[in-house]
């Protein structure tokens, strides 16, 4: 699901280095790759084009200026991503495939030469998507596919903007721009928490520091009640997560496991449903509980907000100077990942870093 699974999930398939994926499956995906560079344009040929809606235009402009202020504002690399644009055709750029065992929380793993292993394998075409998912089934695993409106390749090429999000709303947009971007300037192969939750710090900062500069409070104040209602999404899902995981740990038989696991996910719904009446009917996680819930839903919540508070409070050691809290990423980046870990979780102060972000 889209709201589950925004842009920032990585695809580096082109360079897939793995001994259980097929030649079919490199082919797929080198071909996917090569079909969103060629389709892409510059943003200022598609402006001229009078085939170009003005609802188009009026996105891409907006793009432009974030863009710009990505690079002078919040030090992003300046370079050619997100200045040519591509439309695929299709409502998603692609569609990822989650995995766990029928009894387990522990998500299969795949591994690529840049992203590392990453517990997800992606798929250009929803069909083919759907055979993998299928197959994975058919062995007993728990399956889940969710379609991903954008992805990074970390800067091995010009990453276009695309159909799949250019109708977002303005802090959506901007959001996963610089989300995007923050991939490009710091990433550790094969730690996802880290990556997505340094990440993530950056999509928040920087959307607060756009709308601040374009004195848009009323916009700013939308943004962060959604982005609350987003982690009271998570610590919710979390919360039934760690029920489980104590349930597969247990002395319990199988059968016993498979009737407390019906019945945990049928809680989880039971307290959405109290949740949404809080949030007076906000509907966005919906479709994501109209599913048929399973482990492998759950493998990816939580992995972009796991670390934020660590590297919350490390921005406020910097005085809120980007260019020294880069470094200091950095140089948590180069420690082992035990130490790297260690150092996460000490800083990790707050479990509610929302409210703590939105005084500052």
């Amino acid at each position: 699901m889209t709201h589950i699974l925004r842009s920032p999930v990585l695809l580096t398939l082109f360079l897939a280095l793995t001994g259980c994926a097929s030649p079919a499956y490199y082919l797929h995906a080198l071909s996917g790759q090569m079909d969103v560079l060629a389709k892409r344009r510059p943003v200022e040929a598609v402006l001229k084009d009078p085939a170009t809606t003005p609802q188009t235009k009026q996105q891409l402009e907006l793009v432009l200026r974030l863009r710009e202020f990505a690079s002078r504002e919040l030090l992003l690399p300046d370079n050619r991503s997100y200045r040519s644009y591509a439309d695929l055709e299709r409502p998603f750029a692609v569609w990822n495939v989650f995995a766990t065992p029928e009894l387990s929380l522990e998500p299969k793993k795949w591994c690529f030469i840049v992203a590392g292993c990453v517990p997800y394998r992606g798929y250009f075409a929803r069909a083919r998507a759907e055979q993998f998912a299928a197959s994975m089934k058919q062995r007993g695993a728990d399956v889940y596919v969710g379609g991903v409106p954008a992805y990074s390749t970390l800067g091995w090429f010009n990453d276009p903007l695309l159909n799949t999000f250019i109708t977002r709303s303005e802090a959506e947009l901007a959001g996963l721009l610089f989300h995007e971007l923050a991939h490009q300037k710091v990433y550790v192969s094969g730690d996802a928490p880290f990556n997505e939750s340094f990440a993530t710090l950056v999509e928040l900062e920087g959307v607060k520091r756009w709308f601040q500069q374009s004195g848009k409070t009323k916009e700013t104040t939308a943004y962060m009640e959604k982005i609350k209602r987003r982690e009271e999404f998570s610590a919710l899902v979390l919360k039934h997560r760690a029920r489980l995981k104590e349930i597969y740990a247990s002395n319990q038989n199988d059968a016993e496991k498979r009737t407390a696991k019906t019945r945990v996910f049928e809680e989880l719904q039971s307290d959405y449903a109290s949740l949404r009446t809080k949030w007076n009917g906000y509907a966005a996680f919906d479709q994501w509980f109209a599913q048929d819930l399973n482990n492998a839903h759950l493998a990816a919540i939580g992995l972009y907000s796991q670390y934020v508070a660590a590297f919350q409070k490390l921005l406020g050691q910097q005085g809120g100077n980007l260019a020294d809290f880069y470094r200091a990423v950095e140089n948590t980046a180069q420690l082992p990942k035990p130490e790297r870990e260690a150092a996460l979780k000490a800083s990790d102060t707050s479990e509610n870093f929302i409210d703590q972000w939105t005084a500052r």
